[in-house]
Parts: C-alpha cells; structure tokens; sequence
C-alpha cells in the first residue's frame, strides 16, 4: 500500500513511493506553501503604458543629474510613512503634483510610496504582506494593488519612491519606480547591495542605526561593482542574476543612537567620510527618524535647518525627505476599531497644510543658493 504523505508538511505531489521521505527533516516549520503570482503573469495583467514608462525613465535620468551635480535642483522625497489606502495614496498624490508642478524649477518631487515595512520585532509589515490589514497575508492580492496604485500615480505625471525591503518584491514593481531606497537595517546586508548593484533606478542607502555612515559608504561601493547572485526571473523561476552596478547611489542621512546627523558639522563630517572612500560628496537628508527624534512635528524645524544651509550655499545636500499625509501624527492598527482617515498606521507625519510651506522654504532655499553662486 503507497504511503500517505503527512498534510501538514510540504512535500511535492507524484513524488514516488521510493523517494525517501524527508517531511521529518525538512520545512518542520513550514505551516503553509501558497501558490504566488509570477511577476510576468503580473506585468501582463497591469502593463506600463508608453507615458509612464517616458516619466520613469525621465524621472530616473534626473535624479541622476543632480546626484551629478549638472542640476541645482534638490530631490525631494516626500509623502506617507507607509501606504495603507489606495484612495487617500491618490488624494494626496493629486495635491502632491499640484506642488510639484509649481515648483519644478527648483525642486524635483518625488512621491514617498511605501509598501514594505521593516519591524524591529512584529507588527504590521505593509500593504503588500498584508493588504487587508487584518492579518490575512493576501501577498498577491497585495502585489496586484501596489503595481495598480504605481500606475495611478505615475499616471498623474508624478514620480514615485519607495524603500526595497524583501529580495523579490522588485521584479513586481520596480519598473514603475524613480529613486530607491535602501533602509538602516538592511543597508549592511550583502543580499541588498547586491540588489541594488542591479536596479535600474537611482538607490539611497541610510546610515546605520548608530548613525555612523561608513557603513552606507561601504555599501555605495558595494553597489557600484558587480555582482552575481540567485535570485527570480520574471517567468518566476529560480535564476543566477549577473549585475553590471549601479553607479547612481547616495548616502542618506537619517540619524542614529547617536543622535541626529542633519546639521551642517554632520553634512562636514559625512562628506569627508564619502570623499575617503572616493565617492562623490553629496547627501539627501532625512527629516524623520532620528534626526526628528521620533517626533513628527519637528521635521519642520529640521527642514528648516536644512534650507539654512542651502541658502548658505552649500552645495553637498542634494535631497530631503520628509514623512507626510493628509492629516497629523499616526494611529494604531486595532482589530474591530474603524481607523481615521488620511492618518498614518506606522509612524508620525506632518498633514499636508504643514507640508506645503516646508516645500515653498526648500525651493526659496535653491533659489537663494542659485543666486549666491551666480554673484
């Protein structure tokens, strides 16, 4: 009589009777295999329509340009810590390019677009692990809404970002994605350099969590060479992905334990540390994080300082980010409790009435350092 396999491990269908069993040894830990959407299949249903595709690689070319130092320009990153509604994404979207738009001579806006979230211990991992919000893990329905909330986006003429966090998620959607970022707990990971030596946009890596930069310096290099390693095809199978390195890199600067980095001594001190290393001295600086010490509202402060310093001329900060949405501070993501609209459910943003003059100062800002260098 054949043998039946155990249901509650992974254990391939029409294996024959002879192959020696190894449920006991192998995925004892597994509680489910669930089929997953190959991201061709993806690519498929939603394509990239022909002005996206120009907008991106438009898009790409001048962030490019300014890390280069051939637009004075400053790359703004700006939008909700982590999307959670395609409505509200779109709403502030619209108010966003409006912004943009205005003041496209002087900065270059760029849509914070979240969809993964690194936790320090367990919670809530973004709207592509859980999009249901409910701990559902509806990973492809997830994946279908973050590629359709891409092309919506982008299809208002406005560019987005976001941070890559898990080593697959990008062949679903980094087609529609303008800058890049790497984040402080992963910017030490062989795994997300060698991910980043590959992407066809332009990536940040942040300092490490104690606010040191070498580590991100490292990881410039690191990125900037080739590489090779396995990974997943379009067709979603298992391949050895050669890289020929990503020579549009930066540093992030977003603070640390040891406090925060944004002044005008941290920028000194990081751009010598870049120069060492024999990369180019430009910074883009988080107002969030550790240089707002967890507390949203102080992003304008920070913001404020950084204007001050390109007002004065300096040359090194190339581009901003800032955490905001449609309405103040954050929420709680509570079973059965029906959540405030516009609010954030990871961490505290400013709202978008906040935000506005934070943009205007940033561009008088350029203006005022334009003008300096032409006196």
């Amino acid at each position: 009589m054949s043998r039946i396999d155990n249901p509650h491990h992974d254990q391939e269908v029409g294996v024959a009777d002879a192959t020696e069993d190894s449920t006991r040894i192998d995925d004892t830990r597994i509680g489910a295999v669930r089929p997953l959407i190959s991201p061709a299949l993806l690519l498929d249903e939603l394509p990239v329509p022909q002005a996206t595709q120009t907008l991106v690689e438009t898009s790409r070319a001048q962030i490019g340009e300014v890390l280069a130092h051939r637009d004075d320009r400053v790359v703004v990153v700006v939008g909700p810590c982590s999307i959670h509604d395609h409505d509200q994404a779109i709403e502030y979207a619209k108010l966003l390019k409006e912004e943009a738009d205005r003041l496209k001579d002087d900065l270059l806006v760029v849509m914070r677009v979240y969809f993964e979230k690194p936790r320090t211990t367990v919670g809530w991992k973004g709207y592509i692990n859980d999009p249901r919000l409910d701990g559902s893990f509806r990973i492809n329905e997830g994946l279908r809404a973050a590629r359709q909330l891409l092309l919506d986006i982008n299809a208002l003429g406005l560019p987005t970002g976001t941070e890559f966090l898990d080593l697959l998620s990008p062949q679903y959607i980094a087609d529609l994605v303008a800058w890049g970022a790497i984040g402080a707990r992963t910017t030490e990971s062989q795994s997300h350099r060698q991910l980043a030596s590959g992407l066809s946009c332009p990536i940040g890596f942040k300092n490490g969590t104690d606010g040191g930069v070498q580590i991100a310096a490292d990881a410039i290099v690191a990125a900037r060479a080739s590489h090779a390693f396995m990974g997943m095809t379009k067709m979603g199978m298992a391949a050895i992905f050669e890289t020929r390195g990503n020579n549009d890199c930066h540093v992030i600067l977003r603070g640390g334990k040891s406090g925060p980095n944004y002044d005008a001594a941290s920028v000194a001190a990081s751009s010598a540390a870049l120069a060492k290393a024999g990369l180019r001295e430009h910074v883009m600086i988080d107002c969030s994080h550790a240089n707002s010490s967890k507390q949203h509202r102080r992003q304008i402060d920070v913001a404020h300082d950084i204007g001050a310093q390109l007002a004065g001329g300096e040359e090194r900060i190339v581009g901003v980010m800032i955490e905001s949405h449609l309405e103040e501070g954050r929420q709680d993501l509570t079973p059965g409790v029906p959540l405030k609209r516009g609010v954030s459910i990871t961490d505290a943003c400013i709202n978008w009435a906040q935000t506005q003059p934070v943009l205007e100062s940033l561009a008088e800002a350029v203006r005022a350092r334009r003008e300096k260098r032409a006196g």
